[in-house]
């Protein structure tokens, strides 16, 4: 079995909240998950003061954890940074690679950078960046659970404040399913919802879950978790991917259950244990993205 930790938007800046983020930090250390996925926004504007806050808080969590960025981690008003360097000051306080991965005996893991120096809200995936992801994944034994962690929004869901998708939202998921895909995770929207990609793309071939955390540290909740937080833990075997969308409770200063969802898929042969992070130079780095 592997326990991963899925957060998102922590939003490092205004409105960024220090006693929520407290409260991830010690569910972490509690649980010791194998692999904390933060998909994205680490900043509010993307300034250095943010980005070392961030920094700090990510490394004091002590386990592997794999970031991608978005779009609040581009530079807004610093436009020739913007234009030339979107992802300086990022590379700078995390790592140069902007698509990390993560293997082991279970897991195959890759971030997709959806947001560009001009991707103002919905993000994107390009066609040779799909094209690669999926070379990736074939590459990887058939027992591996294949998850894509990304930050913008992939599934078209009714009811939501912001229901636009990233460009090319079928495309991608088109292509996450040829690859064998089994969970997408993301965020962007502050607002949590998980759905099967049959239900969000009819038609589409192969089955995946996509989840959106909502903001985990941020005062900036929307729709139904306005001035809420959320995360969301989740556990893989051999017959299930189990999911526990977690909501922070101020009167307890913890992160609580709030709703359950349980997915079959294909049984997988037993596994052994130890994994890497993998950066675009090549080396192996604990508790990077």
């Amino acid at each position: 079995m592997r326990r991963l930790f899925h957060l998102s938007d922590v939003h490092f800046g205004p409105h960024h909240q220090p006693e929520v983020a407290r409260a991830a930090a010690a569910l972490v250390a509690a649980r010791q998950p194998d692999l904390v996925l933060l998909s994205g926004d680490l900043t509010q504007r993307a300034r250095k003061a943010q980005f070392r806050a961030a920094r700090a808080w990510v490394d004091g969590l002590g386990r592997p954890v794999l970031v991608v960025p978005g779009n609040h981690d581009v530079p807004l008003y610093r436009v020739w940074e913007r234009l030339f360097a979107p992802f300086g000051v990022y590379r700078r306080h995390f790592a140069r690679d902007l698509e990390p991965t993560f293997h082991d005996d279970e897991l195959a893991v890759i971030g997709v950078n959806t947001a560009h120096n001009w991707t103002f809200t919905n993000g994107r995936i390009r066609r040779r960046r799909l094209a690669r992801l999926e070379a990736a994944f074939a590459a990887e034994p058939p027992g591996r659970c294949r998850i894509v962690v990304a930050h913008h929004v992939l599934a078209p869901v009714a009811g939501l404040e912001n229901p636009e998708t990233m460009r090319g939202a079928r495309r991608a998921a088109a292509a996450f399913a040829r690859a064998g895909v089994e969970l997408v995770v993301a965020g962007h929207l502050h607002e949590a919802f998980v759905v099967r990609s049959e239900e969000a793309f009819p038609g589409l071939d192969g089955r995946f879950v996509i989840v959106h955390c909502g903001t985990t540290t941020s005062a900036r909740g929307r729709g139904a978790e306005r001035l809420a937080h959320s995360a969301t833990w989740i556990e893989i075997d051999a017959e299930a991917i189990a999911l526990s969308v977690l909501r922070h409770d101020p009167e307890t200063a913890r992160f609580v259950a709030r709703e359950a969802h349980r997915f079959p898929r294909h049984r997988l042969p037993e596994p052994a244990a130890g994994g890497i992070i993998q950066t675009d130079t090549g080396k192996t780095r604990g508790g990077e993205g």
